[in-house]
């Protein structure tokens, strides 16, 4: 199903053309009554539509039939991945993504705030969004708890989000996330999926009392989840892997963090889509051949459930493609990490429509971008992580194999 192979990745040849890969996060969706359309398909949109036409369509399966994605394993299959061989957890994504300076041996945690009533049952797993600013007082004042066994660290990412790194010898990763992943249900204690971490169990379960007690009576966030332990995984960089360099321009610190485990650059300090566009116009004539844009709030209406902030976002995104055609890309492939549909409000199993445009290709009868229209492109079904490989063979950066 996916493809994955060192004998491929030695045919890769440098060139000076360029691909653009453009990631609505969570694009994929669902009617919100029965026959009608997604939010892609309900989308005015004019550019997206065109491009579509102009190219190739199909629909992409991040990790594999009947599975629904994270946001890490999703990205690293667009990049070209096999998130099967890379497991990695939200931890090591969200320290990366702040630039924290991960040691080998290091745990990484991502933590939510969260609300919870008198009784210990979460009421809210984001603690009402509270802004970065919030978060970063929160952190300052678990930062550096006295644990015993490791150091740690608590720094704020961005919203109610932060990361927890422990530092110390002997630590292990596999420990259960103590997200619920639903409301009205107390916080799970974290556990040991394998013997050697008792130890670490143990540390964390200290580090979640300590927490508790400072944030007892805040009010929203006055309790706190971990989840996707990990420790850096080995990952071969995506400049050697395809003959080119990479830069993420991306708003959300998670982006850039598996734009970092992938070899990438990062441009940081960006808000919205307008200063992506410049940021992406400035890099344009530089070293880099791969520009990865990524958009979040697509995901964030759909794990809201609105449906029409969806629509919006992805008009909004529409909207900025001249931006991106006007740089004259090589190769353009415009797609989602994963589905994130309103009606579902988290992430889905559903294949995610993708167009790539590029001269070398051959445009099916594909007329409008949305997932029934894919359904019927040229390519049907295939894996997220033939992707990239498919872009390069459009831009001629893999050499022809055999004689």
């Amino acid at each position: 199903m996916q493809i994955r192979d060192d004998r491929l990745d030695a045919l890769a040849q440098e060139n000076d053309r360029r691909i653009v890969l453009l990631v609505l996060d969570g694009l994929g969706g669902l009617p919100r009554e029965p026959g009608g359309r997604t939010e892609l398909e309900s989308a005015r949109t004019p550019n997206l539509d065109a491009a579509a036409a102009a190219g190739e369509c199909g629909l992409h399966l991040p990790v594999g039939y009947g599975v629904a994605p994270g946001s890490a394993p999703g990205h690293l299959a667009l990049f070209g991945y096999d998130p099967l061989d890379v497991p990695v957890g939200r931890g090591v994504v969200a320290a990366l993504g702040i630039g924290f300076p991960l040691q080998d041996g290091d745990v990484a945690a991502r933590l939510n705030f969260a609300t919870s009533d008198a009784a210990g049952r979460i009421t809210d797993r984001r603690a009402g969004r509270i802004a970065t600013e919030v978060c970063a007082e929160l952190c300052a004042l678990l930062d550096g708890l006295e644990l015993a066994g490791a150091e740690l660290f608590v720094r704020p990412v961005k919203d109610y989000r932060a990361v927890a790194v422990l530092r110390g010898p002997g630590l292990s990763d596999r420990i259960a996330d103590t997200d619920p992943q639903r409301t009205g249900a107390p916080a799970l204690a974290p556990r040991a999926l394998e013997p050697a971490a008792g130890p670490t169990v143990r540390i964390i379960a200290d580090f979640l009392k300590q927490a508790r007690e400072r944030l007892a009576g805040r009010r929203p966030a006055n309790d706190l989840l971990l989840r996707g332990f990990a420790v850096r995984p080995a990952l071969p960089p995506l400049h050697l892997r395809f003959a080119m360099r990479g830069v993420a321009i991306a708003v959300y610190p998670d982006y850039k963090g598996v734009s970092r485990l992938a070899g990438m650059d990062v441009i940081d300090r960006l808000g919205d889509l307008d200063q992506q566009m410049a940021a992406l116009a400035g890099a344009w004539p530089g070293a880099h051949r791969f520009f990865f844009v990524h958009h979040k709030y697509t995901d964030s209406a759909g794990e809201d459930g609105d449906f029409d902030a969806k629509v919006a976002e992805i008009e909004r995104v529409d909207a900025a493609l001249p931006a991106i055609l006007a740089l004259a890309p090589d190769v353009l492939i415009v797609t989602g990490d994963h589905s994130t549909p309103a009606v579902a409000r988290t992430h889905t199993e559903h294949p995610v429509p993708f167009l790539i445009r590029a001269a070398a290709g051959r445009p099916d009868a594909v007329r409008e971008f949305g997932e029934r229209a894919c359904a019927a492109g040229a390519w049907g079904v295939v894996p997220a992580n033939a992707l990239l490989p498919i872009a390069t063979g459009y831009a001629g950066k893999r050499r022809r194999f055999g004689a």
